[in-house]
């Protein structure tokens, strides 16, 4: 695609080359469809992450368990520390302050939902519903997705915290699922993972490359979007448009290959911390009946 430039007058008008232009929308036929399907509605069985259990912990030993939490974020991009009881608010935020600093939530739709202006309580009460805003409250599916992939790097969080107050009587349903960047990356020919480096979201122009280099691996910012078209922008002006959706479509189906995918099994006390550059998360389904006693996570998000 090219771009005109206007120039003065009687002056050669030159044209400088744009970039692509196009947009993506996801077919039923596409082959992460029917893995996403499988993956989401918990008819593909996961192992459970490593969980380090801190039997006895007290509330008051942060330095123990600061240093739990580091030690197994270096290795691996991913903590789980199994304690006797959550966190109490105090606790809880002060890792936060370990760990970074703490995004406000400040969206209007979520504020019944906030304590102490950056914890979320994530709690199943509504029906399963197409609301994006509440779909974190609901009882139905989350797509994989890389969390705030539309923002800055400046803006997305590096860590996200999640604390299991109470599992509900349906806890066998609904899991936390985590996707390694690295397994994607894995899956993808360099070619791939080229176009992706150059495609960015057009409707967000602070948002990173899909794709982008950090520390010598693959990170990736990027969201199923389901059955809702993404505008998308290429750096290169000479790409065919088809090579980007071929390019995104390749991405998916890695995205929901299981082979190394981990469902969390939430239990009452369990603490995961997830590095947004080492992981793909979303949840399966729960259940489609109202449950007798609500799961209830509470979420923190660190830059």
């Amino acid at each position: 695609m090219e771009r005109s430039v206007s120039a003065p007058s009687g002056v050669l008008s030159t044209t400088h080359p744009g970039p692509t232009l196009g947009s993506f929308r996801a077919s039923p036929s596409d082959p992460h469809v029917a893995l996403r399907e499988r993956l989401l509605s918990n008819a593909t069985p996961l192992p459970g992450p490593t969980v380090r259990a801190l039997p006895g912990h007290r509330t008051d030993d942060a330095d123990g368990l600061h240093q739990e939490i580091t030690e197994q974020l270096w290795g691996r991009g991913l903590a789980a520390v199994q304690l006797d009881e959550p966190l109490p608010h105090d606790r809880y935020t002060e890792l936060g302050r370990f760990l970074g600093t703490a995004i406000p939530e400040s969206d209007p739709a979520v504020q019944p939902f906030v304590q102490g202006g950056v914890v979320l309580n994530l709690r199943s009460e509504h029906a399963p519903t197409a609301e994006v805003s509440l779909q974190p409250f609901a009882r139905n599916s989350l797509s994989l997705h890389s969390e705030s992939s539309g923002a800055a790097v400046a803006d997305q969080p590096r860590y996200i915290v999640l604390l299991c107050v109470e599992p509900g009587d349906q806890s066998s349903f609904a899991r936390t699922v985590l996707t390694p960047m690295r397994a994607v990356a894995r899956r993808l020919s360099p070619g791939t993972l080229q176009v992706l480096s150059r495609t960015r979201y057009r409707d967000s122009p602070k948002a990173p490359a899909v794709a982008r280099h950090l520390d010598g691996r693959w990170v990736f910012s990027y969201r199923d979007f389901l059955d809702q078209e993404l505008r998308w922008t290429h750096s290169d002006p000479d790409t065919d448009p088809g090579t980007v959706n071929a390019a995104l479509r390749d991405l998916l189906a890695a995205m929901y290959a299981p082979d190394e995918a981990v469902g969390v099994h939430w239990r009452r006390g369990l603490l995961v911390v997830i590095d947004n550059t080492y992981y793909f998360h979303g949840r399966t389904a729960g259940a489609t009946e109202p449950p007798r006693r609500q799961r209830h996570l509470q979420r923190l998000r660190i830059r």
